[in-house]
């Protein structure tokens, strides 16, 4: 007897196994390209360092060499000096502490002392410069004295000798030196003063210091504050802090001769609204894109050398794409073009440049915006869908790019916001040699004082003496625009 056909060999049934079959398949498709792009995208964060992010070179992996960062071109010429150069010499000093006259010594062929010779001393000349560190104590004593009248007088104290025994504005000074520039953790500075000067002094003294060279230093910085604000062209950028065993923020505002430091608790609006300097800076502010700094009512350039790091890295994620090359050369291009019109005296360049480039641009971040398309929710959802970085990027370029371009349409404009970056380099060494910050005084002590150095060295203002006088009283005034 024949069997009955099988309810799973019916068409319907086999309608249904096949659909079911390609749901799975679009399911795993799907699955297979989001596991796809989240291996891209943990290959690219691996393969991150400094040449291709914003990571420092000091985390870059001892045993990964980046490609080179700079572009300078091999000279082909041997490193040092090279032939027919001026060079320079150690000079004799006309006034020496000690002077020595080598004697005679021995006896003639003759038999006579040569000590007993009547001599001439040579004109010429040898010297040795040496360092001599010696603690110098100065005491002062008051007297009494009666007049004729029988009125009992006494002299007095100077003013500034406030105690029986305290340390006088050199040895001040030095303190400071080391501390807040040399960046010497204040252990470390208090044993070099023991072992070179004979001085005991404890760190908690140093640190006492350095908040009374903040106290005097108060109004010029204030005043270098408020001539930032009054600069055409400034830069801005903000680093993460360590203080009292919490996260704060070291920010600055500068220009290639001022330099003003401030820590606040946050890193975004909050924080320039408390410090309080870009709420009246009307010029172009230089920085890294953060959305805080868009918020003032500057006009803004963004820093290019952040965005070639962002292009590296999606030229080296994909190889085949070439508009992130394009673009490279570009900006590098464009960057050539401002230094030779700064070096031959311009103003700004030809209107046909500009145009040129900013044509250029437009065409390759079309490009860039084809083979990167915005990401769309599935249909009906109303969820906010992530962008790919290169999506990100694409976006910010096209929609700042006056931002992006300002350094070719003003030509006091930077390149980039490296400026900042070098003013916030030392006070991050500070917090790696020595540590965090014990206080948020100590840490707004560090700022203060570290934004005068800052300033006078960029001044190329002696700052041993200017801390001298500072503990004196006298802070001199840097030079304000």
């Amino acid at each position: 007897m024949p069997k009955p056909p099988s309810t799973t060999d019916s068409p319907d049934s086999k309608d249904v196994e096949l659909a079911r079959l390609r749901a799975q398949t679009a399911e795993q498709a799907k699955q297979i390209a989001e596991l796809l792009q989240r291996i891209r995208d943990l290959e690219a964060r691996l393969g991150k360092d400094s040449h291709n992010s914003s990571k420092p070179p000091s985390s870059d992996p001892p045993f990964k060499k980046p490609p080179p960062r700079s572009r300078r071109v091999r000279s082909g010429m041997k490193p040092g000096g090279q032939k027919d150069h001026p060079g320079a010499t150690r000079a004799l000093v006309e006034d020496p502490e000690h002077r020595i006259v080598l004697p005679l010594e021995g006896l003639c062929s003759c038999g006579h002392d040569c000590a007993e010779l009547a001599v001439e001393v040579l004109p010429e000349r040898r010297q040795v410069i040496d360092l001599v560190v010696r603690r110098e104590v100065t005491e002062y004593r008051t007297v009494t004295g009666v007049c004729a009248c029988g009125q009992v007088h006494c002299s007095a104290f100077p003013d500034a000798l406030g105690a029986p025994v305290q340390y006088g504005p050199g040895l001040s000074a030095l303190a400071v030196y080391l501390t807040h520039y040399q960046l010497l953790p204040y252990r470390r500075s208090a044993e070099l003063l023991g072992v070179l000067a004979g001085i005991t002094l404890s760190p908690a003294t140093l640190v006492n210091m350095g908040r009374e060279a903040a106290v005097r230093l108060a109004a010029p910085v204030a005043a270098i504050g408020r001539s930032i604000v009054r600069s055409a062209v400034a830069h801005a950028d903000e680093t993460g802090m360590r203080v009292a065993g919490a996260l704060q923020w070291l920010h600055v505002l500068c220009t290639s001769v001022l330099t003003f430091y401030a820590v606040h608790a946050k890193r975004g609006a909050e924080a320039l609204t408390g410090i309080g300097l870009l709420d009246g800076f009307r010029g172009i502010l230089v920085h890294d894109h953060w959305r805080a700094y868009l918020s003032t009512p500057a006009q803004h350039a963004f820093c290019n050398a952040h965005h070639l790091r962002e292009l590296i890295a999606l030229a080296e994620a994909d190889p085949v794409l070439s508009w992130p090359k394009r673009l490279i050369a570009l900006l590098c291009e464009a960057n050539d073009a401002t230094i030779a019109a700064r070096a031959a005296g311009l103003e700004a360049l030809p209107a046909a440049v500009v145009e040129d480039l900013f044509t250029r641009y437009d065409s390759i971040l079309a490009d860039g915006a084809f083979f990167h398309p915005q990401r769309l929710p599935p249909p009906g959802s109303r969820r906010r869908v992530k962008q790919t970085p290169a999506y990100n990027l694409v976006a910010r370029l096209r929609t700042h790019r006056d931002e992006v371009m300002r350094f070719v349409t003003d030509l006091r404009v930077p390149f980039d916001n490296n400026q900042a970056e070098r003013d916030l380099r030392m006070p991050k060494l500070k917090q790696k040699v020595s540590g965090c910050f014990r206080s948020p005084e100590g840490a707004a002590a560090f700022a203060t004082v570290r934004s005068y150095l800052s300033t006078l060295r960029k001044q190329s203002i002696d700052l041993y003496p200017a801390l001298v006088m500072t503990f004196r009283g006298q802070p001199p005034m840097p030079h304000l625009p």
